[in-house]
């Protein structure tokens, strides 16, 4: 399992809102607005809580934390709820079905979460939803996106054999990365039509779509609101 396509060939291992948050949509306790419904500061806490209670399964392939499961940030968990929601009502109003189905035993496996979880459940909601998304038109990426890029796998360990930022260019600027970018930009038009408002401490929100090796993001879909300047905490 994998959580979001990754970039190759090295290392290979494998919407948007525009709502203030105002009114009765700045109440600290909630963390995203989907419509009229809501997505609570204790929900979020609920489900890192239970990753913390449950082991990661012997066989897991992904590293856990000593004593316990590898636990999600509180910004992962968010991202991931809204984005789910979003992904469904996109592939309902399409009418899109997913190319298969994938369970959370096969989270737990790939990822080392138990998969009586439901952070689990949730992941393995997105696995499914991805499946039935168009891939929209490759994007050519800009010299700005590019040089990010090479920042960005830099950061997630990539280049560590000595290779130059060209070579790195050379290496990621493929079909995955333009796929990707073309994915997004089809996804922010998309998800731009629902109602979504997201507390701003989760601001810039994503949901990743491409990583790099380490699951370190490459490409996310925007969520929400863009970043405010505020408080940003997504521990």
């Amino acid at each position: 399992m994998q959580r979001a396509r990754r970039l190759a060939p090295i290392a290979v291992v494998v919407a948007v809102g525009i709502i203030a948050l105002t009114g009765c949509r700045a109440q600290p306790d909630v963390a995203a607005y989907l419509g009229d419904r809501q997505i609570t500061e204790d929900r979020i806490t609920g489900i890192i809580d239970e990753v913390k209670k449950n082991p990661a399964p012997q066989s897991a392939q992904a590293p856990a934390e000593e004593g316990g499961a590898r636990v999600p940030t509180r910004g992962e968990v968010v991202s991931l709820l809204v984005f789910n929601d979003a992904c469904g009502r996109f592939t309902t109003d399409k009418a899109l079905k997913p190319q298969r189905p994938v369970t959370a035993e096969e989270v737990g496996q790939g990822l080392g979460f138990a998969p009586n979880t439901e952070y689990a459940r949730q992941l393995a909601d997105s696995f499914t939803c991805r499946s039935a998304l168009p891939a929209g038109e490759p994007v050519k990426p800009t010299e700005e996106q590019l040089v990010q890029l090479i920042r960005d796998a830099r950061a997630a360990g990539l280049g560590e054999n000595g290779e130059t930022d060209a070579e790195l260019r050379q290496a990621l600027d493929g079909e995955q990365f333009q796929g990707a970018l073309g994915q997004r930009k089809l996804l922010e038009g998309e998800f731009g039509r629902f109602d979504i408002t997201v507390n701003p401490r989760y601001r810039p929100l994503e949901f990743p779509i491409l990583s790099f090796p380490n699951e370190d993001q490459a490409v996310g879909v925007p969520l929400g609101e863009p970043g405010t300047g505020a408080v940003t905490s997504r521990s």
